[in-house]
């Protein structure tokens, strides 16, 4: 199953890449942004590094787009970056698209058992650890689901998956994500967006459902700036 998963990711992969890198060369549009914000707040949690930095920068033509995002902050795993692609697109009302995405960090923070009494902080390289991202849409209301179709990594789990579905306005944004291990939910959250302008947003964060009770369910603020440099 492990392989059949590996195989259709790169298949994925290689087939967006197709389309994009070509028109890198012709008639794609490049985009770069930066990024700052008081925490790196992932999927209704505070990664507890403090302020994160952030950074983007992608090609796209004709709703097919590839990059890089970097960000700091993430207590346990430290820099990250991410290498992406996908496609979008809409008919009318409606939108739809899939991406794909390579989580890595190049020095971990915390270890992991690799053998029994053997701890080691591996890197997470390319590839290791892969989620695809089918998502639709119509008008302001949108459904996201992540799905781990890699996990070669002693930090993940192949039977992780995420959904979300938000309602956007040009004010605000409701967020509900739940977190999903083996198709059982295990924690779930609820964000609250308002966005003063293009490039500065503000969020109220907070679980809402937590199976075993070890998750805070403290109420966490987000403020996030983003300037565009291409």
């Amino acid at each position: 199953m492990k392989m059949k998963k590996i195989v259709a990711a790169s298949a994925l992969l290689s087939t967006l890449a197709g389309f994009v890198v070509p028109a890198a060369h012709a008639d794609a549009e490049v985009a770069a942004s930066v990024g700052v914000s008081n925490m790196y707040y992932w999927r209704g949690f505070d990664l507890k590094g403090g302020a994160a930095l952030t950074a983007d920068i992608n090609a796209s033509s004709n709703g097919f787009v590839a990059g890089l995002w970097t960000s700091s902050g993430d207590g346990s795993l430290g820099t990250e970056y991410d290498i992406y692609a996908g496609y979008s697109g809409s008919a009318g009302d409606f939108t739809y698209g899939v991406s794909i995405i390579s989580y890595n960090y190049a020095s971990p923070k915390i270890s992991w058992e690799v053998a029994p009494g053997v701890f080691e902080a591996p890197a997470v390289n390319p590839g290791d650890y892969v989620e695809v991202a089918p998502t639709i849409g119509y008008g302001p209301f949108k459904l996201t689901y992540y799905d781990a179709i890699n996990a070669d990594h002693p930090a993940f789990s192949e039977d992780y998956s995420y959904a979300t579905a938000e309602l956007n306005f040009e004010k605000f944004a409701i967020k509900y994500g739940q977190h999903m291990d083996d198709g059982d939910v295990t924690t779930a959250h609820l964000d609250l967006t308002y966005k003063y302008n293009e490039k500065l947003s503000f969020t109220l964060g907070k679980i809402v459902n937590d199976d075993d009770g070890a998750v805070p369910d403290d109420v966490n603020f987000i403020v996030n700036l983003t300037l565009p440099i291409l």
